[in-house]
């Protein structure tokens, strides 16, 4: 991979392109409570174009899927030749093994994310991919992912002070806590504990309890920084994680859309 010290430090985004039922459904569902960093493309020409910017990239491409395997053949070949994509490396998902398919991927084109071949074995293809991308330093610096919600809706959190609850507006969030801002400034002290806390993430509502880390202003706004206890719940955890990755897929789709087909 060429030497790229964001994608060093925040990690690598990982593209399934036209992916197959059973890795859309399954198998990135669990990649996500690996803190790997997945999306979802079924564009593969403005795909390329993002690709530019962002260097570091994996792409699994669903050769079985989308456009016709001559097509994925002229794709990779082109996409890995282009001067202005950087890093990137690139993985096979087949839909049966196919002997000469795997020579070629592996041999010609040097593909240094495997061959995968889909089996009716979820458990068994999550720890494929989990390899494969330990293997390439996937996660990179970045031990776990996080949103931005700052100015977007239903973004929001009621914190227990003082026997009641005020409002305040999430900035961004991770599975290991979260900032934000509140109308009227609490005047919270750095290590206060806060149980009882509820949390809505757009459809996600859930409640957990955080220690304050400390606080930053950003202009005039004052900016909380919370961090989760010990306590936090497992299941929390995988509700964090899923509204993390629908954030992201969303804003990728965002991005995707505006990419001009050339």
């Amino acid at each position: 991979m060429a030497e790229d010290s964001n994608a060093g430090t925040m990690g690598r985004k990982i593209f399934f392109l036209h992916p197959p039922g059973l890795i859309q459904n399954q198998v990135m569902a669990e990649l996500i409570q690996e803190e790997f960093e997945v999306y979802t493309a079924r564009d593969e020409v403005k795909l390329r174009q993002l690709l530019k910017k962002y260097p570091g990239s994996i792409v699994f491409a669903g050769i079985n899927e989308g456009i016709r395997e001559s097509s994925w053949e002229e794709w990779i070949r082109s996409t890995l030749a282009d001067n202005e994509i950087t890093g990137l490396d690139i993985g096979i998902i087949a839909s049966a093994a196919d002997e000469s398919l795997r020579q070629k991927y592996l041999g010609q084109f040097k593909i240094r994310c495997g061959f995968t071949v889909l089996k009716p074995d979820p458990a068994g293809m999550i720890k494929q991919f989990v390899d494969i991308l330990n293997s390439v330093d996937a996660r990179g610096r970045r031990k776990y992912l996080r949103a931005v919600t700052n100015n977007e809706p239903n973004t929001t959190l009621n914190l227990p002070i003082h026997g009641t609850f005020i409002t305040g507006i999430i900035k961004d969030i991770s599975v290991v806590g979260f900032s934000c801002s509140f109308a009227d400034d609490p005047e919270l002290t750095r290590n206060k504990l806060l149980g009882d806390i509820q949390f809505r993430l757009q459809s996600q509502l859930f409640r957990a309890e955080a220690i304050v880390f400390g606080s930053r202003m950003a202009g005039d706004e004052k900016i909380y920084v919370f961090l989760f206890t010990q306590h936090i719940s497992p299941d929390v955890r995988t509700r964090i994680r899923k509204y993390i990755q629908s954030n992201l897929q969303n804003k990728m789709d965002d991005e995707l859309k505006a990419v001009p087909k050339n």
